[in-house]
């Protein structure tokens, strides 16, 4: 189910560019742009802490209602997040205006509950093939994830993008036939099973158009 709306307070900042992000950055925020509606695109400050804090509660995928300057609100979804690729801190945002009501596409990711049974009692592997889901709904309705049950999915079982289970008033965005998860062999079993399958010599075979009767 589609969470609440969160809160996150922004502050426009007039100088850009690499030195006075770097300064933003050394004074716990981050710099970001605020963009969309035909609007101008504005330059803001997130904080650093609140912003991680909201992302790690799953905040990327939610309808997020701002504060700027202390006084105007907006509506707004996270569409880009960059990060120093040592240290994992995000170090740059992008946020679009959208109305809670408004048709956006999103991407969100598939998380699996339960214990397939190929998994359980036959030693198979769960293959999560697609791990983000493209859909299409407003902005309020979208959940935080989409969820399937493998618990029911033996060797060689799979779910398709059709099978899963969508929040009314969201449409997907891929193309239904499209394999996400699927259960195989292990590498072992699979070559256990290779390994007692027995072989079959040339001289066993007859080649086309050569007679298997006795010659005279």
């Amino acid at each position: 189910m589609p969470k609440s709306t969160d809160t996150l307070s922004v502050a426009t900042r007039s100088r850009t560019g690499t030195p006075a992000s770097n300064a933003l950055r050394r004074e716990g925020k981050i710099p970001g742009i605020l963009y969309g509606h035909g609007a101008e695109a504005k330059a803001v400050a997130l904080e650093a802490k609140a912003f991680e804090e909201l992302l790690h509660a799953g905040g990327r995928n939610r309808l997020l209602t701002l504060t700027i300057d202390g006084t105007t609100q907006d509506t707004a979804l996270v569409r880009d997040v960059q990060r120093d690729p040592i240290s994992r801190r995000v170090v740059h945002a992008d946020l679009q205006r959208v109305g809670a009501t408004e048709e956006i596409s999103a991407s969100l990711p598939l998380v699996t509950t339960g214990v397939a049974e190929g998994v359980r009692s036959f030693g198979g592997v769960m293959d999560v093939i697609v791990r983000s889901i493209e859909v299409t709904g407003p902005a309020n309705a979208l959940p935080e994830q989409i969820e399937v049950d493998v618990s029911a999915l033996g060797l060689y079982g799979h779910v398709t993008a059709g099978e899963l289970k969508l929040p009314s008033g969201i449409t997907l965005g891929i193309d239904p036939a499209t394999v996400v998860i699927s259960i195989e062999p292990s590498r072992v079993e699979q070559e256990a099973v290779e390994a007692a399958e027995p072989a079959v010599s040339p001289a066993e075979t007859p080649t086309v158009g050569e007679s298997t009767e006795p010659q005279a």
